[in-house]
C-alpha cells in the first residue's frame, strides 16, 4: 500500500535551506535540482514500506522516527496506516536529536 507523503512546514523549510546550500557550493542549477530530486526519490522509495527505513533509537528506546540518508542529509519521518509524515531533513553531522527534541 502506498502511503501519502506529507511534508511538515519545517521539512519544506529544510528543503529550501538545502537548495541554498547545495547551490552555493555547486553554483549550478542542474546539479542542485538533481541533488534535491534524488533526496526526494529516497524518501518516496519508502512509500510502500515505511518501516524499511532506519529506525531512530535514543537510549535503547525507539523514538517513533525512521530516517533515510542521502549523502550529507537525513530525512526523519513517522508513519501511520496511510500517511508518511516527513518532519525534518537535517544535516547528518548536526545535533539532530536535540533539533528533533528527543
Amino acid at each position: 500500500m502506498k502511503h501519502t507523503i506529507v511534508y511538515a512546514r519545517d521539512a519544506v523549510r529544510d528543503l529550501d535551506r538545502i537548495w541554498e546550500e547545495v547551490f552555493s557550493s555547486s553554483q549550478d542549477y542542474d546539479t542542485t535540482a538533481l541533488y534535491l530530486e534524488e533526496l526526494q526519490d529516497k524518501i518516496e522509495a519508502k512509500r510502500d514500506y515505511p518501516q524499511s527505513g532506519i529506525p531512530l533509537y535514543y537510549r535503547e528506546n525507539f523514538t517513533g522516527y525512521y530516517f533515510v540518508r542521502h549523502k550529507a542529509y537525513l530525512a526523519f519521518y513517522r508513519w501511520n496506516d496511510t500517511v508518511m509524515f516527513v518532519d525534518r531533513i537535517l544535516y547528518g553531522k548536526s545535533d539532530y536529536m536535540s533539533i528533533l527534541d528527543i
